[in-house]
């Protein structure tokens, strides 16, 4: 019950001469790509996209070395590697060979574009250059990346996944607007990622999804309906910052079908008559990254770890058709990953990223999800 699909904000509608890094590193850069977007409705009624732009060297390899972006003590450096330590066959990132562990660094730096749009999602009305959010702490030094965005209380809760050799951890931002933000610092520390506040209090505690990752995950039986892996848990909190994980598991990857043999949250979820409305990711393995597809559940309004449904045809697939006119630019196929929803009245605005490319918009009718 797909109403509209559309790529909403590209690379191409990107200003780099604005760019927090702009004429600050001794390099020529571009947008590789503009995509992630939290979404949220703002006190005057239009949407806020917070678009994740990453800004990659356009000559990363040069004299034999790959460099990278770093933000250092409120500035920007370019780090450089020699050609044959590393593995570059990845556009968005090189792999450090016999580094003991698995060690990489990103061919991009990716900062937050606050981008407003028309209530009804179809116009952007204004790009928010000065309130851009870029790196501010040592965390956050090789970027941050895929927020996602909560009203709770008359206050807005922004997770971001920061990316540094500090760890990759989860930074909360708050806002009394939406637009001017103020970072609360790391509430979830090394590789848990994909962290959604629920738009909404559960007995007074917030609650959040999580996504924990490791290297080393447990069998589940044979005759098991779960399939080991990374999964979507629950964490609770009494003001937001301090965390505590949920004793019971969230949703899991199911043993029938390898379309979630990987799975990540994907919009904050919002209360519905039937329950806490989750959409997710699940990839499928193929090729280099896999094909990424949105699913939904329905969970429980007081025990969100009971969940009431799950759909296990795809919500949302890839859509090449929106990438055509931006065929140039791909570096990526087979993936829709859904970072924002909000509440369109008979309707959900539900904010993706296209590709690791764009921002895709897509109206889906409320009775998809009867």
């Amino acid at each position: 019950m797909i109403r509209h699909d559309a790529l909403i904000f590209t690379p191409q509608d990107v200003d780099l001469a604005r760019s927090p890094l702009a004429g600050r590193i001794d390099a020529e850069t571009y947008v590789l790509g503009a995509f992630n977007p939290g979404l949220t409705r703002l006190a005057n009624g239009n949407l806020l996209l917070m678009v994740r732009v990453a800004e990659a060297l356009k000559q990363p390899i040069r004299d034999q070395h790959i460099h990278a972006i770093r933000w250092r003590d409120g500035d920007y450096v370019l780090d450089r590697w020699p050609i044959g330590q590393v593995d570059p066959s990845d556009p968005r990132k090189f792999m450090m060979r016999q580094a003991g562990w698995r060690v990489m660094a990103l061919t991009s730096l990716s900062w937050l574009l606050p981008v407003e749009l028309s209530p009804d999602g179809h116009r952007v009305e204004a790009v928010h250059y000065a309130r851009a959010l870029a790196p501010g702490a040592a965390y956050e030094c090789y970027g941050i990346e895929d927020a996602r965005i909560s009203k709770i209380g008359g206050r807005w809760y922004m997770t971001v996944c920061a990316v540094s050799p500090e760890r990759h951890c989860t930074v909360l931002y708050t806002s009394d607007d939406a637009l001017d933000w103020r970072r609360e610092g790391v509430i979830l520390d090394h590789q848990n990622k994909d962290m959604l506040f629920f738009e909404g209090l559960i007995e007074g505690r917030y609650w959040a999804q999580t996504r924990p990752l490791g290297d080393l995950y447990f069998a589940y039986p044979p005759d098991s309906e779960w399939r080991a892996g990374p999964a979507i848990q629950l964490a609770s909190s009494p003001d937001a910052l301090h965390w505590k994980p949920c004793d019971h598991p969230g949703l899991r990857p199911h043993a029938a079908t390898l379309a979630t043999a990987r799975m990540g949250g994907g919009a904050p979820p919002l209360l519905t008559d039937g329950g806490w409305l989750s959409l997710w990711h699940g990839v499928e393995p193929a090729g280099v990254v896999g094909i990424y597809r949105t699913y939904w559940s329905l969970l429980d309004p007081a025990e969100p770890w009971r969940v009431r449904r799950t759909e296990h045809r795809a919500l949302l697939e890839p859509n090449p058709a929106l990438t055509e006119p931006l065929k140039d630019l791909m570096y990526l196929n087979d993936i829709v990953f859904t970072t924002g929803m909000v509440d369109g009245g008979d309707h959900y605005l539900v904010a993706s990223g296209e590709a690791d490319l764009a921002c895709r918009m897509t109206w889906i009718d409320k009775r998809a999800f009867g």
